[in-house]
């Protein structure tokens, strides 16, 4: 794990691989969500990995001036401009494909292109984002999943270390994304996406469904829409290796 200070704010991140660079974004399962996909994605492709933790989550410090998921994406930028990254490929999965395309949004040009994955954020008449805060853990990982049985841990399974951060984690996402985990206005704003972006959904979540995910395609000009059968909320856990060759086949066209 290594530590950048990005405007005053330490931002914590793995790194892995050359080549490429993608910016992953977790959600709000937290880094556990992605960190084994981003070491499959820098070991099987040409590709240098960099994920975050979004501050707040895994015991790590917030300031109390970020508490936004617009605050997220411009510190995001920012961390771009520390480690000198160009030609970016940004990755976010559920509110990290929020604060993917917030940062789409607020800077134009800065990484290069977008994969939005069962991202939330976006207010889709009839299509509600499913309440997370009032659910059990069981009740979320049957939303969530194709195969909750398959993939579902209980937290009083997960080691000390990942069940002592799971308060933190879910104070820091009612923060940043609030309690419906949607705004107004970005559905709108993201007309103003410049960037060639891809979203890919889950063929079964029932966190956002898939109609939702196609709202949020045909927002953004030109963007493309992918399903991933076998795959709910999740596809990094559930379909690792679609996923990859999804993300990567837009990454390397011209």
């Amino acid at each position: 794990m290594n530590t950048l200070t990005v405007d005053g704010t330490p931002v914590a991140h793995t790194d892995h691989g050359t080549g490429r660079p993608v910016l992953l974004l977790h959600g709000g399962g937290g880094p556990a969500t992605v960190e084994p996909w981003a070491r499959r994605l820098a070991a099987s492709r040409d590709a240098r990995v960099v994920t975050p933790v979004h501050p707040g989550f895994d015991g790590t410090l917030r300031p109390q001036s970020l508490t936004s998921v617009a605050g997220l994406a411009a510190l995001y930028a920012g961390l771009l401009e520390r480690l000198d990254l160009r030609d970016v490929t940004v990755v976010g999965n559920s509110v990290g494909g929020w604060i993917a395309a917030e940062l789409a949004v607020l800077a134009p040009g800065r990484a290069g292109r977008y994969v939005v994955v069962d991202g939330v954020g976006a207010r889709v008449p009839g299509h509600p984002v499913a309440d997370f805060f009032s659910l059990t853990p069981a009740e979320v990982a049957d939303l969530a999943y194709a195969d909750p049985a398959a993939h579902f841990v209980h937290p009083d399974a997960l080691p000390p270390a990942a069940r002592e951060a799971l308060p933190g984690n879910r104070a820091a996402l009612e923060l940043y994304a609030g309690r419906a985990m949607s705004d107004d206005t970005l559905l709108d704003r993201l007309a103003r996406v410049t960037d060639p972006a891809l979203v890919v959904w889950g063929e079964a979540d029932r966190v956002v469904t898939p109609a939702y995910g196609r709202a949020f395609a045909e927002a953004i000009p030109g963007a493309a829409y992918a399903l991933i059968p076998d795959a709910g909320h999740l596809p990094q856990i559930e379909r690792p290796e679609r996923l990859a060759d999804l993300v990567w086949g837009f990454t390397s066209r011209r």
